[in-house]
């Protein structure tokens, strides 16, 4: 059996609003770019069309693509995460020997911002950090070698 697909409450709450945005305002917007280029003519040369029918495609995946997720996905109920291991929903500080702090946000695979310090709990270091406390050592094999780190703080 497939693993679950593992969200947020944050996670969800966000993709609702996106939801809401793609049938809303985005939908109609390309609704009216459509008419628009529909009443310019031709539209086998119309490249104002050909872009708005494109875009309508990529939204209408999306919109699947988010109502997908969120039909399926188990939410995880962050006040409820325990701080005492590591787990989805958990901010994790750790630390390289001579390097500086940095800080995960373990999340679902659709949440996934490395900009944010958001990373999946299946990606190398997410997995890695799964289950241990503060304090345990923990060795990761990344594309660029391997890593070493002490978990410093969960919250």
């Amino acid at each position: 059996m497939k693993n679950p697909l593992i969200i947020t409450k944050a996670g969800k709450e966000q993709l609702e609003k996106e939801l809401a945005d793609l049938k809303g305002p985005r939908r109609q917007e390309i609704s009216r770019r459509l008419k628009h280029a529909i009443e310019n003519g031709d539209l086998s040369e119309n490249a104002d069309y050909i872009s708005a029918k494109e875009d309508q495609g990529f939204l209408e995946g999306r919109i699947l693509e988010v109502e997908t997720i969120l039909a399926n996905a188990e939410v995880i109920d962050e006040p409820g995460v325990m701080t005492g291991k590591v787990q989805i929903g958990n901010k994790v500080t750790v630390q390289e020997a001579g390097e500086s702090e940095e800080v995960f946000e373990l999340v679902g695979v659709s949440e996934v911002n490395t900009l944010q310090g958001k990373i999946s709990y299946e990606s190398p270091i997410g997995s890695a950090l799964l289950d241990k406390r503060v304090g345990d050592k923990v060795t990761v094999k990344t594309p660029g070698g391997f890593i070493e780190f002490t978990i410093k703080k969960i919250e």
